[in-house]
């Protein structure tokens, strides 16, 4: 801590009162970001937690990859409970999700992974996109994706229409607000998977300046996507520093965002021109999946993938309980 009489014995009285009040307000900002538990465990031995969102008012929800289903969790108590059955309106694997406080729906991406020990209860057979009541759970429709696609990550736009990441696809997929069926929003051959069953389109987010922003997981790229007039415009692929796994992605300020990659990380990352920087905020996860900020705090949910996806470690046991852990974002870094 720094003590005021280690400044010059000169320095007024006025520069003083500045200095506390500065160090005042960083404290006072960093006391409210920790005000809650720093890490919360989740239920299920088999659980790894693949995505994470959360609401207006901060209630968390994490989708489960191995149990399946959606739990919530109360990031001011740690209190979790099992919000979406496994196997609920038809699901298997839970993937990405996403909170739309304006229609009252949790999205949610569902994947047949029984292949790979993933749930068997659902009746799902391919990829579908699962929406459900924000308050209640209650399934409220199932839209299917296009034959052997993996639906990964969502986005919602001003109007309603939802979005998302085909991994299989060099796709991204929109379902217009009311349609009862995906059109195929954007596609480009550097979507694609790198190699055959490796993972492509991942993260999705909008940014403040109307394009869109998504990575691919294996091949760690950074796209823009330019919107005009509700259409995909050109794709550039952003250039910045190697991103290993880059995977869940959430808007932050106009043009910055929080990422995470499965390599180890949270970042923040900030688009400049063509270019992007990414400062890591905090490092040593195991296999980070997804994030999402709550206030001052970002929370990211902690998969352990690996000992899901890779036939050579399916003996090894997970690190219990699951957890999401909370990040206090600094003042600096909230912009």
């Amino acid at each position: 801590m720094l003590m005021m009489s280690s400044y010059p014995s000169s320095a007024s009285r006025l520069t003083q009162t500045v200095i506390a009040t500065a160090l005042f307000s960083s404290v006072l900002w960093m006391t409210t970001a920790d005000a809650g538990p720093l890490s919360i465990a989740l239920p299920g031995a088999r659980a790894f937690p693949e995505s994470i969102t959360s609401t207006r008012d901060g209630t968390l929800f994490i989708g489960r990859l191995d149990e399946g289903g959606i739990v919530r969790a109360n990031p001011r108590t740690g209190e979790v409970v099992l919000f979406v059955a496994p196997g609920g309106s038809g699901s298997r694997s839970i993937t990405g999700v996403f909170a739309d406080d304006a229609s009252g729906t949790l999205w949610a991406c569902s994947n047949d992974l029984s292949a790979l020990g993933g749930p068997s209860g659902g009746r799902d057979r391919g990829a579908a996109l699962k929406a459900f009541d924000l308050r209640t759970g209650a399934a409220k429709r199932s839209v299917s994706l296009q034959p052997y696609s993996f639906c990964n990550d969502i986005a919602v736009d001003a109007g309603g229409a939802v979005y998302v990441t085909d991994s299989a696809h060099p796709t991204v997929l929109r379902l217009p607000a009311g349609a009862a069926g995906f059109e195929v929003f954007a596609t480009n051959p550097q979507f694609a998977p790198p190699q055959p069953n490796s993972a492509g389109l991942d993260g999705i987010a909008f940014g403040g300046d109307g394009a869109m922003y998504v990575t691919t997981y294996a091949a760690g790229g950074f796209f823009r996507i330019a919107v005009e007039n509700g259409r995909a415009g050109s794709v550039i692929k952003l250039q910045g520093r190697a991103l290993g796994l880059p995977d869940g992605l959430r808007p932050l300020g106009r043009k910055s965002f929080l990422l995470v990659e499965g390599a180890g990380t949270l970042d923040r990352v900030e688009v400049d021109g063509d270019r992007f920087r990414a400062a890591r905020l905090r490092a040593g996860f195991r296999t980070p999946t997804s994030v999402t900020r709550v206030g001052t705090v970002v929370w990211v949910s902690e998969g352990q993938m690996p000992l899901f996806f890779d036939p050579a470690r399916k003996g090894e046991s997970p690190a219990l309980p699951f957890q999401i852990y909370a990040v206090p974002l600094r003042k600096e870094d909230s912009q």
